[in-house]
């Protein structure tokens, strides 16, 4: 088998002639060590291929770079004839850092619907199809569908502190934004069910201390459900990011249809084990992180801690072990290799 398919075998359900073990593209540099592990088996998850991308026809969209305090920031300005919103972002190498979020104050809410209204998806599946071929086997591509309707609103347009204020002082605003974004997100579920890929993940990084249980359900549970149900009917999978506690939700989470649990960060990542995720999500694939944490413990630690995870998890089927967190830059060359020694023996 080749990576690629090492991972298809265990998302359809088939028992791989050993478990595959997985890192995001950007979290693992090119060098010897990250070719001695692909040549081994490793396989690389692309998720910078989109399935399709997005147009605002009626938005003039103008970027600009500048530099402030020694830092290259980029700002980014939409005129919508309800104003004009912004963003500046910085650069960081395998990830962007966002200074200032498109959401400032109440007045921009007519602003940023027209934004969500003015959205169109054009597919990209010929790229999609080529980056898969030229690949060869050693990657398995995993585009992203979008973020859920709240978590958009949440991590990306006003940040967790203004959200919760918001949702005080304008949650029918907030209530506008949501209804707006479910109905364009039903636009892009069609475009994901007929890419020639086998897998998408739906939003992730919830923070069930912020939601709780009930609007979790209220706000979340249906879009899975929903996009699940559209992307089904192609022979497609469907994940989410829950890399942060979810002991909290995992009820709710056993009631979806999602296929796979994805970045599930076991203890002492998060306030469950291994064990008690198998436990309480057995029908569900566990596409799991490797606790960052122990990538600070001497080799032989991230040894036992691989062989405890193992022990813990019971059966291989519906497993794989991936990287989908930052690992400290003076670690990974040796604890990496020390994880892929256990998990193949």
């Amino acid at each position: 088998m080749t990576p690629r398919e090492s991972v298809e075998a265990v998302l359809k359900g088939q028992i791989p002639a050993r478990i595959p073990f997985t890192v995001y593209e950007s979290k693992i540099p090119r060098c010897a060590v990250e070719r001695m592990l692909r040549n081994r088996g490793a396989c690389i998850v692309q998720r910078n291929v989109p399935a399709y991308k997005t147009a605002w026809p009626n938005v003039k969209i103008v970027s600009h770079t500048f530099v402030e305090n020694e830092k290259q920031l980029v700002r980014t300005e939409y005129e919508t004839p309800h104003g004009v919103l912004y963003t500046i972002s910085e650069n960081a190498g395998f990830t962007t850092w966002t200074h200032k979020k498109i959401f400032t104050n109440r007045d921009d809410y007519k602003a940023i619907l027209f934004l969500i209204n003015d959205m169109r998806f054009i597919e990209n599946y010929k790229n999609l199809a080529y980056a898969q071929e030229a690949d060869g086997g050693d990657s398995f591509f995993r585009p992203y569908l979008a973020l859920e309707p709240m978590q958009q609103l949440i991590s990306e347009d006003m940040g967790t502190e203004t959200f919760c204020t918001e949702w005080f002082d304008n949650q029918d605003e907030i209530l506008k934004l949501y209804d707006a974004l479910v109905a364009k997100r039903r636009e892009i579920y069609p475009l994901c069910a007929n890419a020639p890929v086998m897998a998408f993940n739906y939003g992730g990084n919830v923070t069930p201390e912020i939601l709780g249980v009930e609007r979790f359900e209220k706000y979340y549970v249906p879009n899975y459900n929903e996009a699940a149900d559209v992307l089904h009917k192609n022979g497609k999978l469907i994940g989410v990011h829950f890399d942060a506690n979810c002991k909290l939700i995992a009820r709710s989470i056993a009631k979806t249809r999602l296929d796979y649990i994805e970045a599930f960060t076991p203890a002492p990542g998060t306030d469950m084990t291994l064990a008690e995720a198998r436990s309480a999500w057995p029908d569900k694939i566990l596409w799991i992180n490797f606790p960052s944490v122990i990538h600070l413990e001497p080799v032989e630690e991230v040894r036992l801690a691989t062989r405890e995870l193992l022990t813990q998890v019971g059966s291989y089927e519906r497993f794989i072990m991936g990287i989908t967190e930052d690992i400290p830059e003076n670690r990974w060359r040796e604890t990496i290799p020390a994880i892929v020694d256990v998990l193949w023996k």
